[in-house]
């Protein structure tokens, strides 16, 4: 059974080339090693990871199409009260340049040190906020699963236009470094 952190590991495994290590992943996204490699084991139970380490890799079609049909079914939004966080959905990047923004507080994930008032959007893990201000390109793909999870039918497909270019864009991922 997946979990929410598990899709946030799995979008950072879409932005690199090859298998990064654990211990890089844990890092990257303020998780365990262990939470890490428990998230890979699931999805690979999952079938959005295929092969074994070192060879293994991210099904790119699997997890788009769970990412576009099924995310919102199987990690629900929840939302809160007006909080202080790091803004997503259709608030978050790159839709915040396409859709106007509104009278209505935005979704933000909650977080100290954010500088956007609105209301709570719980994130699929509590340090995606610190791993996607480190990481614009996983901001992006977060913020698009979130439009994806909680938006309207039309900031759900533009999002889904907009993750469906980026996760089938291989070139663009990067090499570990």
């Amino acid at each position: 059974m997946l979990r929410p952190q598990d899709i946030v590991v799995l979008l950072k495994l879409s932005l690199v080339s090859g298998r990064p290590t654990y211990l890089r992943l844990a890092r990257d996204l303020h998780l365990y090693p262990s939470e890490v490699h428990s998230s890979i084991k699931r999805a690979r139970l999952s079938h959005l990871v295929q092969g074994t380490a070192p060879d293994e890799r991210l099904n790119r079609a699997a997890l788009l199409e769970f990412l576009l049909h099924g995310i919102r079914y199987a990690f629900p939004a929840e939302k809160g009260a007006l909080t202080r966080g790091v803004p997503t959905g259709y608030a978050g990047p790159p839709l915040n340049t396409t859709i106007a923004a509104s009278s209505d507080p935005p979704p933000v994930w909650p977080y100290a040190e954010g500088t956007t008032r609105g209301f709570k959007f719980a994130p699929l893990h509590k340090h995606v906020p610190e791993a996607a201000l480190e990481d614009p390109r996983l901001y992006e793909l977060l913020a698009l699963v979130d439009a994806i999870r909680d938006g309207r039918a039309r900031e759900r497909e533009l999002a889904g236009r907009e993750l469906t270019k980026r996760l089938e864009s291989i070139p663009d991922a990067e090499p570990e470094s």
